[in-house]
């Protein structure tokens, strides 16, 4: 199953038009993406707050993940400052895989920003959390945050951007965006065998594990008869037919 190196922004310094300031708002936003992201299959793991965008780099190449995505607010240049709008997702231009993410983040928040035309993919050569990540990586720049008009878009749609990020990272992973619910305990009740562990929810899903008669597994979601379910640290799919749901 996919993995998402999730780095919101660690400017505090960078305050908001109201009140607070990028790191607060943008860890709100990691926040409410994580059930939409559990609940979806995709593994994840956020960055340390107390660390730099260069401890984030390093954290990221520390592992193996998928996707580097990060989350940011912008700010006008002094000459434009409060004037100016819009949501960018940079991407390195030397990367195909970069481009086709950015593209499909921008094509979905589209359809929930206020001014489409303005939701842009751009390329970036500088941005590090672009260039020196080692997983494919977009750096969002959601909104304007010393723009009235934009804080109170990003304050009251929170759990919608939210939804619409996980809903891209589904799509660019090709496989089904699943409404959270809340996560339940599960038993495996097989005849005896090891059930399966799977990438898709289809039994052409390569099997990324087994799990054994009898263990507990936490499930996430279901998307038809097939549930996401997490054991000893795996992330995948599961038919329902082989798990007893408590609660």
């Amino acid at each position: 199953m996919p993995k998402v190196f999730l780095s919101p922004s660690t400017q505090e310094w960078n305050p908001y038009v109201t009140e607070g300031n990028e790191e607060l708002v943008m860890n709100r936003l990691a926040d409410a993406m994580e059930p939409y992201l559990r609940a979806s299959g995709i593994a994840y793991v956020r960055n340390d707050p107390q660390r730099n965008v260069g401890g984030a780099i390093a954290d990221s190449n520390a592992g193996w993940f998928d996707v580097h995505l990060a989350l940011h607010s912008n700010a006008a240049p002094q000459q434009f400052a409060g004037r100016l709008r819009g949501v960018d997702f940079y991407y390195s231009p030397y990367s195909y895989e970069s481009e086709r993410l950015a593209t499909i983040l921008s094509n979905n928040m589209k359809d929930l920003y206020p001014i489409a035309d303005k939701v842009t993919p751009r390329p970036t050569t500088s941005l590090g959390e672009v260039t020196q990540t080692r997983a494919v990586a977009v750096l969002a720049e959601i909104g304007y945050h010393d723009n009235v008009q934009d804080e109170a878009w990003l304050r009251s749609n929170t759990d919608a951007i939210a939804k619409n990020l996980v809903l891209s990272l589904t799509d660019y992973f090709g496989i089904p965006f699943i409404e959270p619910a809340p996560t339940r305990a599960g038993t495996v009740v097989t005849d005896g065998s090891n059930l399966n562990l799977r990438s898709y929810p289809s039994m052409y899903g390569t099997i990324i594990g087994v799990i054994p008669n009898g263990a507990k597994v936490f499930v996430d979601g279901q998307s038809g008869q097939w549930l996401v379910v997490r054991y000893e640290g795996k992330n995948g799919y599961v038919s329902s037919d082989f798990v007893n749901i408590s609660g």
